[in-house]
């Protein structure tokens, strides 16, 4: 029997490890501070249990999660057939000295192990701190357009 929707067993699911380990960015979702909705792109890292975001102190979003930290998170990409995973959760903030440590190893899996690393020097150079955005999942839905299909349709 597959996994319904908004089980967080769709995380070990071979097509979200796919779209987890991938270099697609993170699209993020939040609730601006005038209740207006907001989506960016965005690194991210995934622990297993956990996506990491790292953010300079002074990110417009930080205000924003501070207030309403119930956040979307989505990877797709766009190859047919399409693969999406979503994912909702609680975000958590805190300062750290220097880079964070996801951030860097997410710029390795973004740029490759070379380039990652000057990146990471350059941003080490400009921001003395970060904020490490921690977003535990408390949802989440897989769409491969082969298998799971949008609820919507009838199939």
């Amino acid at each position: 029997m597959p996994v319904k929707q908004g089980g967080l067993e769709l995380l070990d699911h071979p097509t979200s490890k796919e779209l987890l380990q991938s270099n697609i960015p993170a699209r993020l979702a939040y609730v601006w501070t005038d209740g207006t909705p907001r989506v960016i792109p965005i690194w991210f890292h995934w622990n297993g249990q956990e996506f990491v975001l790292g953010t300079p102190p002074k990110a417009p979003k930080l205000k924003a999660l501070a207030k309403n930290p119930k956040v979307a998170l989505t990877i797709d990409d766009n190859n047919f057939p399409h693969k999406v995973l979503l994912v909702r959760g609680t975000a958590r903030m805190e300062s750290v000295q220097g880079v964070v440590p996801e951030y860097a190893q997410a710029a390795e899996r973004y740029f490759g192990p070379q380039q990652g690393k000057a990146w990471v020097a350059q941003a080490a150079a400009m921001l003395p701190e970060m904020v490490r955005v921690t977003i535990t999942p408390e949802w989440a839905g897989l769409l491969d357009f082969q298998t799971r299909f949008p609820s919507a349709l009838p199939l």
